[in-house]
């Protein structure tokens, strides 16, 4: 049984839980997507994943920082994600904002603390959520099992914007299971991870590991308790 799946009220099933009755928060991340020069997609999945873990492990979000409280009321509700694009001066607006942008190869990423489901800022809440087809040039490289992978599902087809959170859902599930040591080893080393579709063959033994699994909400796209991430981190293999 994986680690998400051995957690009745885990923020990731889709069955409803306590954490329903919990006012309701989701981390706003907006990726930049200026027409002529879109990122590559896997490079996009993987800058949300590390902005996640990136927000996850700043000093403002832990102990008596000022986005703690915010953290705190979000991880006690539904665990939510929403992705939406920028471009030109809607990115430089959304830059003003509280929070953290994170790069990739040629991906920006930046994450904001977060907001009530209602309530969002005016310079995001105008942002587009669809339009984030990106695509990768060329398949990507065999990824390194030394630093952790996010396995995507074979079986489902997400737009870039979905699978962006879903690759965040899968980091945080890894961050909540490693030990300080390893949370401070993988941070200290600027999170590296790799996302990568996993093998049509190799899906059924992956999700049923014991490694943490995300099993979707259904609240876009895909239905309710689809399995989307398996987070395969070094320290976390049997």
């Amino acid at each position: 049984m994986s680690s998400e799946e051995s957690r009745p009220d885990s923020p990731f099933r889709h069955a409803s839980t306590s954490r329903d009755q919990a006012p309701q928060f989701v981390l706003p991340l907006v990726v930049h997507i200026e027409k002529a020069e879109p990122p590559a997609r896997t490079d996009a999945l993987e800058t949300a994943a590390r902005a996640v873990l990136t927000m996850l492990g700043d000093e403002r979000s832990l102990d008596d920082g000022e986005w703690a409280q915010a953290m705190r009321d979000w991880q006690d509700a539904r665990i939510r994600k929403v992705v939406r694009r920028a471009r030109g001066a809607e990115w430089r607006k959304a830059s003003t904002l509280p929070g953290i942008t994170v790069t990739g190869e040629a991906a920006e990423v930046r994450v904001f603390p977060p907001v009530p489901l209602d309530g969002w800022p005016k310079e995001l809440a105008k942002l587009q959520v669809s339009g984030t087809d990106l695509e990768d040039p060329e398949p990507p490289a065999a990824p390194a099992r030394t630093a952790p992978v996010l396995w995507l599902s074979p079986q489902l087809d997400m737009s870039a914007g979905k699978a962006m959170a879903q690759a965040g859902h899968g980091a945080q599930l890894a961050w909540w299971e490693l030990t300080e040591a390893d949370r401070k080893a993988w941070r200290e080393a600027g999170f590296p991870l790799s996302v990568r579709t996993a093998a049509a063959a190799d899906w059924p033994k992956l999700a049923v590991s014991g490694l943490p699994v995300v099993r979707d909400a259904g609240f876009t796209e895909i239905a309710p308790g689809s399995c989307t991430v398996v987070a395969d981190h070094p320290s976390l293999r049997g």
